[in-house]
């Protein structure tokens, strides 16, 4: 017994004894390496805290920085030694504490990303390359994240958007391997410069990339629309809002690439500004989107619509012509929770705009 608890101990020592070797040699060489190659790649400046290896097996970077682009804590992420000799790259629960991202948006469009740059002289021919291991992620940890959008192409002075604690667990299951199958779990808060909270989101659910099927649950919770005014214009409402809160339950259940989108839409505390006069003959444009906002609030300002969106799932699309269709549709049946007084005056003083709807309304309700 004694033999057995001395050979346990020395064990013990010398393997503790390699780890703190390989702690020291990849803090020594494999630090400088990785900031260089980094460096190379993203064409950005890179620093480094340490790199230090841990138990069972994982590496961790800390306080590392790229640029502007990129900041975070520490990111640990541990190898799967089996894919090495399957020629792949395997990397199990990569985890981010703390990380920063900052993207540019300028005036064309272009995003403040990193670029390839090739090589080769007009007219060389490229060389053959070593094909590259492909790099599969199975696992990937956020903690406390924070993304800032600064959009110059909507405002040339840099509009905000700003995306803060940002927490997320997306895990591939891993029985049987060769399944598709993501479990997925996101919250954010949406945040203005100041930092003040405009609202918050959680996405949850399932999705199965192989065989296109999905079950998941989308929630958006009091979120001030009117910061987002540059974005949707007057899509929402032909009157300047000066406040409104908007809340949103979507489920998407798709099956063979079928996705359906079942969508509970509330708008809350609508607050106009005042609007000038319409020349007199003039009638009144007429989007059936932003009119139906307008005319089927209830007497307290609030909208509420219940819609189906159908979609593909690799390719999820749905023009604005359809959606105002849509819009309308949901709209409509909020005429039934109000009073027949309220539907009397509005159509009384709205009746220019009544008459603007035409056969596009008409139409629409034929199911075309």
């Amino acid at each position: 017994m004694k033999k057995i608890n001395k050979i346990m101990l020395w064990f013990l020592i010398i393997f503790f004894s390699i780890f703190i070797l390989v702690n020291i040699a990849v803090s020594l060489f494999a630090k400088p390496i990785l900031v260089q190659q980094l460096e190379k790649n993203l064409k950005l400046h890179t620093s480094l805290g340490s790199i230090s290896v841990g138990l069972p097996f994982s590496i961790n970077l800390n306080n590392l920085e790229i640029g502007d682009l990129f900041r975070a804590d520490q990111i640990s992420v541990t190898p799967n030694i089996f894919g090495f000799f399957a020629g792949k790259i395997i990397l199990s629960n990569m985890t981010l504490v703390n990380p920063v991202i900052k993207l540019e948006q300028a005036n064309d469009g272009s995003l403040s990303l990193p670029r390839s740059e090739s090589k080769d002289k007009p007219g060389q021919k490229q060389k053959q390359k070593q094909k590259a291991a492909p790099i599969y992620l199975t696992s990937l940890i956020i903690k406390n994240g924070k993304l800032t959008f600064i959009d110059r192409k909507i405002d040339p002075t840099g509009y905000k958007i700003i995306l803060g604690k940002i927490n997320a667990n997306i895990s591939k299951v891993m029985l049987p391997p060769s399944s598709l199958k993501t479990n997925f779990n996101v919250a954010l808060d949406f945040l203005n410069p100041d930092a003040q909270k405009l609202g918050g989101l959680n996405f949850s659910g399932w999705i199965d990339f192989g065989l296109k099927d999905m079950d998941g649950a989308l929630s958006v919770k009091d979120l001030d629309l009117t910061y987002f005014s540059p974005y949707y214009g007057n899509f929402i409402s032909s009157k300047k809002l000066l406040s409104a809160r908007i809340n949103i339950s979507a489920f998407f259940k798709s099956k063979n690439n079928a996705l359906d989108i079942a969508t509970n839409f509330r708008l809350s505390d609508l607050t106009y500004a005042p609007q000038e006069e319409q020349p007199e003959g003039e009638l009144p444009e007429f989007s059936l989107a932003q009119n139906a906002l307008d005319l089927f609030t209830d007497k307290h300002g609030n909208l509420i619509l219940d819609f189906n969106i159908s979609t593909k799932l690799d390719n999820p699309n749905i023009t604005i012509g359809e959606l105002e269709k849509v819009i309308l549709k949901a709209a409509a049946k909020n005429l039934s929770r109000q009073s027949p007084e309220t539907l009397i005056k509005k159509v009384s003083d709205n009746i220019e705009q009544f008459k603007a709807i035409g056969k596009n309304l008409e139409s629409i309700f034929k199911g075309e």
